[in-house]
């Protein structure tokens, strides 16, 4: 289990098949901010209501030049339906090995009922344009949460 990132850290290569099983490189997007989530589960409440948050506010992120990608542990074909059904707009990202997950310190112990187990903290990271951490949001609470996102998100594109 890592740590999370700190603020102006480089951000580790991330190298995961989206829905359709196409590679994304968070490479791909350097010159734009990136808002990258770490969610649960597909298909299940909080994390629905956390997507479709971001659907809903996907004009915005993409006036402020931000590219939104969400991160689980589901397959490519999970992703795939629960995309479909919601409508998703921006790519869901395939991370079955907890890799990625694990290197970004989302990937933590967690405790259900007295439960332990291992799973994807909720958690998002705003990465600026360079490639590193502007802002972490280490364990976020849905409601309101992309409207805190696009907050920062316009704070960061104000001060560059």
């Amino acid at each position: 289990m890592s740590d999370w990132l700190e603020v102006g850290t480089k951000t580790p290569a991330l190298n995961l098949p989206d829905a359709q099983g196409k590679k994304v490189k968070l490479s791909d997007f350097k010159g734009s901010p990136v808002v990258l989530y770490f969610y649960p589960k597909d298909d299940t409440p909080g994390c629905t209501k956390e997507a479709c948050a971001f659907r809903d506010q996907s004009e915005a992120f993409k006036n402020l030049g931000a590219v939104v990608l969400g991160v689980s542990t589901d397959s490519s074909a999970s992703h795939a339906k629960f995309r479909d059904k919601y409508s998703l707009n921006f790519p869901l990202l395939a991370d079955e090995s907890h890799e990625v997950s694990e290197k970004y310190g989302a990937w933590r112990e967690k405790n259900m009922y007295g439960k332990k187990s291992m799973g994807i903290q909720r958690s998002t990271y705003l990465i600026d344009a360079e490639g590193k951490v502007a802002r972490v949001w280490k364990k976020v609470s849905v409601d309101g949460h992309d409207a805190a996102v696009l907050e920062a998100l316009q704070e960061l594109v104000a001060s560059d």
